[in-house]
Formats: structure tokens, sequence, C-alpha cells
């Protein structure tokens, strides 16, 4: 669905993407996390045929964004960073000019719900210019969706609001990749892509890791488990813990008497671990896995991809 190959934009001497390959399929979630000035709306603007690349090439549902960007804006819906709204039409007529930019017929009954989901629909005569940020961003939204688009590209798209409406947008994707649509979703809020992106990029000019949330836990970190003991584990026996087949690192729980182990395999590392502390004479408490937050992933990854 989403197609690019050594896709990159210049602006003079600056470079603000470079290198960016990637294959997105049909109804897939796709995340792009980055840090500020990483290049994410540009990427975004470049894969909707808003800005016209210097370098490599990309299709969108099949469609060059070189050869015809007029095309592939037919076929994506954008939530932008500015949403762009006529601030002295209301949200009625909004909504009703983009329908017939798109050629959608009937539109009214899709406008009606649309307003209704976000709780609009009672301001529905209210020019937008008076709306307030989080309410703009719920109108831009509906924009973007209203005319059923191939693809949606939504730049952090729960800005601005409050948890109910959050939770309505991410109600909302659900639906969307449910019904086949392909989503790609620039956000700061970490939460939300692991809840929502089958695969999330890493972007700083270029996409550093491409791969779902579990399996760049799993590049960096490994398994962790955390063994929990009566009292602390000396420090030969940590060391003789370090030493067995499979075991990454071992290195004192923070928080508790015990352990933290990284290690190649769950099923083969983790009772190794455990007979070894029994043999040992120390006693155990608790064995769990212990998953890493997407946060310390991203960090990671960043750190490890250099300065921008």
């Amino acid at each position: 669905m989403i197609l690019a190959e050594g896709l990159g934009r210049r602006f003079g001497d600056y470079v603000a993407v470079h290198d960016v390959n990637v294959d997105i399929p049909r109804g897939e979630v796709f995340g792009v996390l980055g840090p500020n000035g990483a290049g994410k709306t540009t990427t975004l603007r470049l894969l909707t045929g808003l800005v016209a690349p210097t370098s490599g090439k990309a299709e969108v549902a099949g469609i060059s964004v070189v050869r015809d960007p007029e095309g592939v804006r037919a076929k994506v819906g954008i939530l932008t960073e500015t949403p762009g709204l006529y601030a002295r039409l209301d949200a009625i007529e909004n909504l009703r000019f983009y329908a017939d930019v798109h050629g959608v017929k009937n539109a009214m009954p899709k406008i009606q719900g649309y307003l209704e989901r976000f709780g609009l629909w009672a301001r529905r005569h209210e020019p937008v210019g008076a709306f307030s940020k989080g309410m703009r961003q719920k109108l831009a939204i509906a924009r973007a969706v209203l005319h059923d688009p191939e693809v949606v590209f939504l730049d952090e798209p729960t800005s601005a609001l409050d948890p109910e409406s959050s939770r309505i947008v991410r109600d909302l994707v659900e639906e969307l990749r449910a019904a086949g649509r392909t989503i790609v979703l620039c956000t700061h809020n970490l939460d939300e892509a692991e809840r929502l992106c089958d695969r999330i990029g890493v972007l700083k000019r270029t996409l550093l890791h491409v791969d779902t949330p579990k399996a760049l836990r799993r590049k960096l970190y490994g398994h962790l488990v955390e063994i929990d003991t009566l009292g602390a584990i000396p420090e030969p026996v940590l060391a003789a813990l370090q030493a067995l087949e499979g075991v990454r690192e071992v290195r004192p729980a923070l928080h508790t008497e015990g352990c933290i182990a990284s290690i190649a395999d769950p099923r083969t590392d983790t009772p190794r671990l455990v007979a070894l502390l029994v043999d040992k004479g120390v006693p155990i408490l608790r064995v769990a896995e212990q998953a890493r937050s997407l946060e310390d992933v991203y960090l990671d990854l960043l750190r490890e991809g250099g300065a921008p």
C-alpha cells in the first residue's frame, strides 16, 4: 500500500530526510517515532504528495508521489500538525466543503455521525474560529476520514485532546484498521504507539529501525527475567549466573533483592538460572518476565543512531 525507496528531501543545504526505505502493507497501523526536527512531518508530506522529493521515489495505493501527486492526495486522508480549517465556516460547512472536494455523495449522514461521535453536534452551527484547539483537532480528524480514504496519515492525532476524546480517536483507528485501511501515525505518545501500532519506525532523518514494539525490545535487550530472592545474591553467585549459556547480562534488581537477567530463550535459560540459585542455597521468592517500556527502547535506539 505504501512503498518508499531511497526517499529524501533537501531544502537548500539542509537535509530534512534522506534514504527512507519502507514497505507498509494494507491494513497496517505504522507508527513513526522521532524527536523534534527528525523529519516526521516532512516524511508525511512527501508520502502525501504535498512536497516533492529531491531523491528516491514512493508509491501510495499504487500511485507515484513523483508522477501523480494529485492522484495520491485523492486516495489519502491527512491530519497535519496545523488543521487548516476555515475559521468563518461552521463545522457542517467545513466538512461539507471537503466532502464536495472528494466527490462524496449524500454526505450529511456521515457528517452528522462524525460530529456526534466527537461531541461536536451541539456546536455544529458555530464558526470554527470560536472552537477550542481540541475541538478543531477533532473536526480535522473527521475531515481526514470523511471520504473513506484507503490510506490515512495522522500527525499527532491526540494532541490537545482530553482522555475521553483520545480514546475515541484510538477506537476510530482500530475500526479503520479492521476495515482494511492503512494508517501512518506520527506521534510522541509512546503509550499510544504501543497500543495501536503493528510496527514502529524510529526516524532520525532516516529510518533507524523498523519492527514490532515487541521485536524492538527483544533486539535491544533479549528477554528479561526478574528473580526476587530472600536476601541479596552474593557476588560470586551473580558471576556464576552471568557465565551460564544463553545469559547476556545479569545485574542486581533496583527496587527488590534479587536480580534481572537478559537471556536468549526463556524456555531453556530460565530453568538454568533457577537451578543454579537453588544449588547455591539462594531462596527464591518469585520469577517473572519483565518488559522494558517502549520509552526505554525508543531512547536507546535514538542514542544508537547518533546525533541528527
